[in-house]
């Protein structure tokens, strides 16, 4: 998908969005990216999702798809960063979508992203990213690691173990690659959309047994990935050598609505309101 001509005729101007300065359009140096996508239980994946218009994406026998995608930003309007993303494929409509098919038709169905977690390197990622784009970053402990035949990732907080991914670097020939990544978040008791245009060119594996390891730790906040039946194997891996990505500044927004007032008050701006824009990182994790 092409970054909407709107975003291009930005090219030179300036915004200041919760005193954070930005240099329009929002957009990244070429940066590495590891990704690989594994099947997840559909049911388990669906009991996850808020509200009543996210649905996992189905590929066959009862089955979704976890993606986890690390990008080391080299160089952004807010400086060097490293971001760990964990998200459930969905669709978004007043029904499910059939198996397969919204993958392809990814406007008809809404296909995209629902963000469990996404922790960064700095302060300043998670005001912006929470604060403007109700994103679900936290900061965190992260590494992101290339070598000649494998790729890796790790994530800790507080001290414990959160995830760590590892792929081998696939062999196959890099192919051009342009996508429109949709993000859906819950944040401040609403469900949140947001669009990035990535282009690059990807070396993709598929179905290729034990090309990436999944390793989810022992912090509380991950648990979750423990109850959603990940495969050992992955249906994917993906590595990008240089990643180029284009934020767009329009945002979507939906109540999530229950069947009665929930008990508990959702994160709101009070999680972000005093955060500075630091862009010091945490010590790495530990090898």
């Amino acid at each position: 998908m092409q970054i909407p001509e709107r975003i291009k005729q930005q090219e030179g101007r300036s915004a200041l969005v919760d005193g954070i300065p930005f240099e329009l359009p929002v957009v990244c140096a070429p940066s590495p990216v590891i990704m690989a996508g594994f099947t997840i239980n559909l049911k388990k994946a669906a009991a996850v999702l808020p509200g009543r218009e996210l649905f996992p994406l189905q590929v066959g026998n009862d089955r979704g798809v976890l993606v986890v995608a690390v990008i080391d930003y080299q160089n952004t309007t807010i400086g060097k960063y490293i971001e760990f993303s964990i998200g459930i494929a969905c669709t978004h409509g007043s029904e499910p979508g059939p198996p397969l098919l919204p993958a392809a038709l990814m406007n008809v169905f809404g296909t995209g992203q629902y963000v469990l977690d996404l922790p960064v390197s700095s302060e300043v990622s998670v005001k912006g990213g929470k604060g403007i784009w109700g994103m679900p970053k936290h900061q965190a402990n992260l590494d992101f690691k290339v070598g000649a035949h494998s790729a890796s990732s790790i994530y800790e907080l507080e001290g414990l173990s959160a995830v760590r991914l590892d792929i081998d670097l696939p062999t196959s020939p890099a192919l051009p690659v342009r996508s429109a990544a949709v993000n859906y978040c819950a944040f401040r008791g609403m469900l949140m959309k947001s669009t990035i245009y990535m282009k690059g060119n990807a070396r993709i594996s598929l179905m290729d047994k034990g090309s990436a390891r999944l390793t989810v730790g022992t912090h509380p906040r991950v648990q979750v990935l423990n109850d959603l039946d990940i495969s050992p194997d992955p249906l994917m891996t993906a590595f990008v050598a240089e990643a180029t990505g284009t934020l767009d500044d329009h945002i979507e927004a939906w109540f999530l609505d229950y069947d009665k007032v929930p008990s508990e008050t959702p994160e709101g701006l009070e999680s972000v309101v005093n955060l500075s824009r630091s862009e010091e990182w945490l010590a790495p994790p530990r090898r």
